[in-house]
């Protein structure tokens, strides 16, 4: 049994607040990409997380793993012992603000109760989510979605036309904590995402009415993040380029694939120790998630 967590994208993130417990307040508009991390499950004697692929050397080891976490909060949910053997492919980059690792922990909840059997109420899903991060709920509904409060507040976007992204990440983890220490200046003031685009060049021209407000912080951190901003924008076609997230992954959105794929083919080119993909926007939770 296989289950795919496909990267995260924040098409704008605003920071709404602070609560008293720290927290802060987000309004975000959030996407997925058609690519992402493979998890593969099987039964076993114990709980085992075994990471491969091109981005694996990230990944946190031991009691920080965030798929052996979602494994073991599953299971004390439910009452039955953390065993299986999970197998992680890792594409997306870790600490790059394209949710990687809620990816991983969302396809782990719904891998694990499919093959341990249970039926969790999605409530009951959603709950554990949150405990384990703040993207994780998001990751686990896996369909367009606006996000408020610490990201516990999910819901279904408007209808969003076809696209295509562009993601690079040049190779600068961040930690979101210490991207959000380094924010600073006012609050923006909150308003929801009502918009229905025609096209996404109309997308485009909306979302620029918005913005990622972690963005300046982040680049403070880290000034490379200026550079790739600068190539996806200046790249034919772009219609918009923003930083996901807490960074260092930015994206461009296009029309067509084959604009995207020319343009990330460009950037491999020029800086070949970048990571970057063409995907499309993924439109449906059920849109090549399973494959058992």
């Amino acid at each position: 049994m296989s289950r795919y967590a496909w990267a995260k994208i924040n098409l704008y993130l605003e920071v709404t607040g602070r609560r008293a417990d720290g927290y802060h307040e987000l309004e975000s508009l959030i996407v997925f990409a058609g690519l992402g991390d493979r998890l593969d499950f099987r039964p076993a004697e114990t709980l085992e997380v075994g990471v491969t692929g091109p981005c694996a050397g990230g990944v946190p080891a031991g009691a920080d793993n965030l798929v052996a976490r979602a494994a073991r909060a599953l299971a004390d949910h439910a009452g039955v012992a953390p065993e299986a053997r999970i197998d992680l492919d890792k594409r997306i980059p870790v600490a790059a603000g394209v949710g990687g690792g809620s990816a991983d922990a969302a396809a782990a909840l719904e891998g694990l109760a499919a093959l341990w059997g249970l039926s969790p109420a999605p409530g009951d899903l959603m709950r554990i989510a949150a405990e384990l991060g703040a993207d994780v709920p998001v990751c686990l509904f896996g369909r367009p979605a606006l996000v408020r409060g610490f990201g516990e507040m999910v819901e279904r976007a408007p209808p969003l036309p076809a696209g295509w992204l562009v993601l690079v990440n040049p190779g600068l983890p961040l930690a979101t904590r210490r991207v959000f220490e380094a924010r600073t200046g006012a609050f923006s003031p909150p308003r929801p995402w009502t918009t229905l685009a025609n096209d996404v060049r109309e997308l485009a021209e909306r979302l620029a009415e918005r913005s990622n407000d972690l963005e300046p912080a982040a680049l403070r951190l880290a000034p490379g993040i200026g550079r790739v901003l600068e190539r996806l924008g200046a790249a034919p076609g772009a219609l918009l380029a923003r930083m996901s997230g807490s960074g260092a992954t930015c994206f461009a959105l296009f029309a067509t694939a084959t604009e995207a794929h020319r343009a990330a083919a460009a950037i491999g080119r020029e800086h070949p120790n970048w990571w970057r993909a063409a995907a499309p926007i993924l439109h449906g939770k059920l849109a090549g998630h399973w494959r058992d």
